[in-house]
């Protein structure tokens, strides 16, 4: 984007702007890549890799898994859809779904795409209020569905859902006793945004204004500002929805969370044949697999770059005792759930830009016209 088209978007706007171009693609590509290598030399096997056996068996489960990974964007634009209240089409939801995502994957995974998504939505025309609600209501549907499905299977399959054999917590190591810290960081995170936009949202504003009292958090305090004049603006938005807009909005996180697990279940079971397909054995999977992921969520480096590769083994390593086989795996779940949003986000966001500009560029003609 040159200089100046960056002068049609606010000194905000720029900022946003700059977070989603196309150079923020090397940093991740660097460390997720780098990763893996250094975990390939260090395990490979060439026998090992020689070993697998790339049948109608693995190419199957493959080919389930990017079916699963075209579930889950679906569900992420019905979501959207739904939440907007059908102001954008389907199309337009695939493609601000792929752009959400690009955005989530140049980030730290602890940050997330949330200012990217509020500057895009803005673009498309949504009122203040819609878009602000849009935005921090998924904060809360993605944080009721970890919290409730947590608790859910932390009942059923206890601390092995955590780490393989563990029936304590003194038995967990530095990753499985992380998870116990992220949850209720999680829980937390969320209850603020659900209390908020449900019921005192002056009261949080009031809150996230007065921790920037504190000498180190002084610099957020323009941001917290922000945050809690949007919680209000949300609050009064999503308090006149009914009951199928929570409902909707709910199913659709529930699928796109799950599909993102069975994705990686399914690349485990077609490389590693065996592992059981029976419900009890699978169900643990994803618990273990969902675990993964709320440490993953609190991870530094954009989209878990780096992180994602070296949790996968230990959580798998009841599953895949093969480091080989293990790796390979994970690079292919990292090429379908990360490095193909990258991808996809470098073509995208520019043709997306260009849109914008021309739609304001069309605009002031007319207006010059008339």
């Amino acid at each position: 984007m040159t200089e100046e088209n960056e002068n049609d978007f606010t000194e905000e706007q720029q900022e946003v702007l700059k977070s989603i171009r196309l150079s923020r693609i090397i940093i991740p590509v660097l460390i997720g890549i780098g990763v893996v290598l250094y975990l390939l030399m260090k395990d490979f096997k060439i026998d090992d890799f020689k070993n697998i056996d790339w049948n109608n068996h693995l190419l199957f489960w493959i080919a389930a898994s990017l079916f699963l990974l075209i579930i889950r964007h679906l569900a992420y634009a019905t979501r959207l859809r739904i939440l907007s209240d059908g102001e954008f089409g389907w199309m337009k939801c695939v493609q601000l779904i792929f752009i959400w995502e690009f955005s989530s994957a140049v980030s730290p995974t602890s940050v997330g795409g949330s200012a990217v998504a509020l500057f895009v939505l803005s673009q498309e025309k949504l009122s203040t209020a819609k878009t602000s609600a849009i935005v921090i209501y998924t904060i809360v549907l993605d944080t009721f569905f970890f919290i409730s499905s947590l608790t859910l299977l932390f009942f059923i399959f206890d601390f092995s859902m955590i780490r393989p054999d563990a029936t304590s917590f003194a038995e967990l190591d530095g990753w499985g006793r992380t998870a116990f810290v992220a949850y209720p960081a999680m829980f937390a995170y969320g209850f603020l945004f659900f209390y908020g936009l449900f019921f005192k949202p002056v009261a949080i504003k009031r809150m996230l204004v007065a921790f920037t009292k504190i000498k180190w958090l002084r610099r957020f305090r323009k941001r917290a500002v922000t945050l809690g004049d949007e919680i209000i603006i949300a609050s009064k938005e999503i308090r006149t929805k009914g009951v199928m807009y929570h409902l909707g909005g709910f199913l659709t996180t529930a699928i796109a969370w799950s599909c993102r697990f069975l994705l990686l279940s399914c690349l485990l079971v077609g490389f590693v044949t065996t592992i059981s397909t029976d419900f009890w054995t699978q169900f643990l999977l994803y618990a273990r697999l969902e675990v993964m992921y709320i440490v993953m969520a609190f991870s530094p480096t954009p989209g878990s770059a780096g992180v994602a590769e070296l949790l996968f083994n230990g959580f798998i390593s009841d599953y895949v005792d093969n480091k080989t086989v293990s790796n390979i795996i994970a690079f292919i779940w990292r090429l379908f759930t990360f490095y193909f949003y990258l991808i996809a986000g470098a073509i995208i966001i520019p043709i997306w830009i260009r849109g914008i500009l021309n739609r304001r560029k069309k605009a002031k003609y007319n207006e010059v016209k008339e």
